[in-house]
């Protein structure tokens, strides 16, 4: 029986009102449900995510929301295998229903685990601080806190929860809600996991608002504080983002848009060797997985044209293996288009492409075999691989995409003329060469760069754990120029950052410290007569500074540290050579400097510090000689929180401390930042 798929706005589960759109099973042809977004109030559907969700949000901290993340894809992992059988309805097997769910929800996982790099604050202290006048009271620095809109996530068909996930986890780790607007024609099962996500109460109310129909009139009520975000075909996002409001209100708009991908065999990768053999495999997969329905499938195989019948021959010998049907049957490599409509749109384009075109394998009248399922109900189609014989001249291949199981062969002389190829598709998300000769991968990488979001070089050296063309990672920019739209969706940190606001601050060191949490070069200290190394992490403040003891450079502390070391540099230990260098006589190393700087700094008992857990800058400022006299400002930097790994796991955060070592003049002569692990104290004070 249809059901009636639902839209989640304001804090509410509404059915639509009207005919709507149909849904249907692109297996059997039979009708899933109808679903219709139109009618309602974006504007305050909007104005609720801002006021109610965006609030919320931006009280958390970094880490309070990383935490969300990893509740929810904990969450949703263990009860993932239900929306497997929904899956199936859009044609997808089994191998592309887990790239959908558990490629979603791994991402998730992999937000989750990005809240380490940034504070357990409300904002981001980004960059260095940069000084700007000449006595160093006046500084800047740049602060991003999330801003207080709404992301807008207009999603394709084709992943429909990988799709939403991947966009959700970076705008909820910033701070920010979100609208999603599924495609129609798989929102039943976005509509599936939203309705688990919410049931499930991990989420602040209004973090999350589901609109499953064609969601006509949002953009009319974005402001300049809201992202909008679009995956689909170039022609529909180049139309939104021209729209006027987006325009007049300047919105941050991130395009990600099918492209016409291309996939390189180097010249060395003749048949026989493993790098050919992986390239023929990696074509078919991207021509097959999804039904050839993904953004970054491979439309354009360049090969050096003395190996086009190879290739040709090759990949259709692997392509005849692949069994269509039902993708609950066992065997079944590749399903069905996400639908009839889907499936006349590709028709379309190939009758485009096969006009410059030669089909060498598939068409489009043959009756393919179809394992479990009736060929005339469902959206099936076979493979179609083309050979085009003069890419320069007939170039339809680099215009038109078909958006399915199809690809084109294009041949090329040189490795210019193959940068060439792949440059005239006009920007796409993702390219790929197969060789393994490392100097042939840096020319094409170097000549192709400039085109594409990202390149996959693949080898026999790389192949076992390589991830393939086809798929973004999370931690990677996921977008490319052109034609695929000129935006960047996740690549770790930089996608969170779409989300915040950038701010440059101006001020006092001690005012941007106080501002920022983090100490500035040259701000007040905070003097304390208890050493820092006897206080428990809460104890520390940021600026409290600890003025150590001094010592007199001798030259047995250069040589005993050269025989120590082993460093027997000319600088320290040869006085005779230092004519024409910038010394002016035997210079003490500069470890020894920064070993003597700890010396002088630690406190030996005991105490709350568990370890040095690291050195994160360091920098040797002005030589020091035998007689300069040397003693440290040791100051609490910054303090970052940590979590407790497990019941048993001792309470404890990082401390960083700036090591400023300075001479009998008070000028610096080393700067270090340190890191050290401190225990924590319980809440009755008492050590944990």
């Amino acid at each position: 029986m249809a059901k009636n798929i639902e839209n989640y706005i304001m804090g509410n589960w509404t059915p639509h009102s009207g005919e709507g759109i149909a849904q249907y099973n692109s297996i059997t042809g039979d009708l899933i449900g109808t679903v219709n977004g139109d009618g309602f109030e974006f504007g305050e559907a909007l104005d609720y995510g801002r006021k109610v969700g965006n609030k919320a949000l931006r009280k958390m901290t970094f880490y309070e929301r990383g935490l969300m993340l990893k509740k929810l894809a904990l969450y949703l992992q263990k009860i993932r295998k239900k929306y497997y059988p929904i899956s199936y309805w859009s044609g997808a097997t089994k191998v592309d229903s887990w790239i959908d769910i558990d490629g979603g929800i791994g991402t998730l996982f992999a937000y989750a685990s990005l809240r380490k790099q940034f504070p357990n604050s409300v904002f981001y202290v980004d960059g260095d601080t940069v000084g700007l006048s000449k006595q160093g009271t006046f500084v800047g620095h740049h602060i991003m806190a999330p801003k207080r809109g709404v992301a807008v996530h207009i999603n394709a068909f084709n992943f429909p929860i990988w799709g939403m996930l991947e966009k959700l986890s970076v705008n909820l780790l910033a701070g920010m809600p979100a609208i999603v607007k599924p495609a129609e024609q798989t929102s039943y099962l976005t509509e599936a996991m939203v309705r688990d996500i919410i049931a499930s109460g991990i989420l602040p109310e209004g973090a999350l608002q589901l609109v499953c129909g064609s969601g006509i009139g949002v953009l009319e009520h974005v402001n300049s504080q809201d992202v909008v975000t679009f995956t689909g075909s170039a022609h529909v996002g180049r139309m939104l983002k021209s729209h006027p409001n987006i325009i007049n209100n300047a919105v941050t708009f991130n395009m990600e848009a099918d492209s016409l991908n291309c996939s390189v065999l180097g010249e060395d990768a003749v048949p026989g060797t493993p790098e050919f053999d992986l390239f023929i495999k990696e074509v078919r997969k991207e021509m097959t997985v999804k039904c050839g329905q993904k953004c970054t499938a491979i439309r354009r195989i360049v090969v050096p044209e003395n190996l086009v019948e190879d290739v040709q021959l090759a990949l259709s010998a692997q392509l005849k293996k692949t069994t269509i049907g039902d993708p609950q049957v066992e065997g079944v490599r590749m399903g069905a288009l996400a639908g009839k409509e889907q499936l006349e749109e590709v028709r379309k384009q190939v009758r485009k492409l096969a006009a410059e075109n030669q089909i060498v394998y598939g068409s489009l009248e043959s009756s393919f075999e179809v394992v479990g399922a009736d060929r005339e109900k469902g959206a099936f189609m076979e493979p179609i691989l083309m050979v085009n014989d003069d890419p320069f001249n007939k170039v339809a291949v680099h215009n038109e995409e078909a958006f399915g199981p199809v690809s084109t062969i294009i041949p090329y002389k040189n490795l210019d003329e193959a940068v060439e190829i792949a440059q005239m598709g006009k920007g796409s998300l993702v390219c790929s060469i197969a060789t393994n000769d490392d100097q042939l991968a840096r020319e094409y990488v170097l000549g192709a760069s400039t085109h594409h979001g990202r390149i996959l070089v693949l080898n026999r050296d790389s192949a076992k754990e390589s991830t393939g063309h086809g798929s973004p990672m999370p931690m990677l920019s996921h977008g490319g120029p052109g034609r695929a739209g000129g935006g960047e969706e996740m690549g770790g940190k930089r996608g969170v950052m779409h989300y915040l606001q950038r701010t440059a601050i101006q001020g006092t060191p001690t005012t941007i410290t106080n501002i920022t949490g983090v100490y500035q070069y040259g701000a007040d200290y905070i003097e304390d007569l208890v050493h820092p190394f006897r206080k428990h992490f809460e104890e520390l403040k940021v600026s409290e500074t600890w003025i150590t003891a001094k010592h007199t450079t001798t030259v047995a502390d250069i040589v005993n540290f050269a025989n120590v070391s082993g460093d027997h540099f000319y600088a320290h230990t040869d006085e005779t050579s230092l004519e024409g260098t910038i010394f002016e006589g035997r210079v003490a190393h500069g470890y020894w400097v920064l070993a003597k700087a700890a010396g002088l700094f630690v406190e030996a008992k005991k105490g709350p510090v568990l370890l040095n857990y690291g050195l994160d800058e360091c920098r040797f400022i002005k030589p020091v000689y035998p007689g300069m006299t040397i003693g440290v400002r040791f100051t609490v930097k910054e303090k970052i929180d940590q979590e407790k790994k497990s019941e048993d796991d001792i309470a404890k955060g990082i401390v960083k401390f700036l090591v400023d070592v300075y001479d009998e003049t008070g000028e610096t002569v080393a700067l270090a930042t340190i890191l050290t692990m401190v225990k924590k104290l319980d809440q009755s004070g008492e050590v944990v």
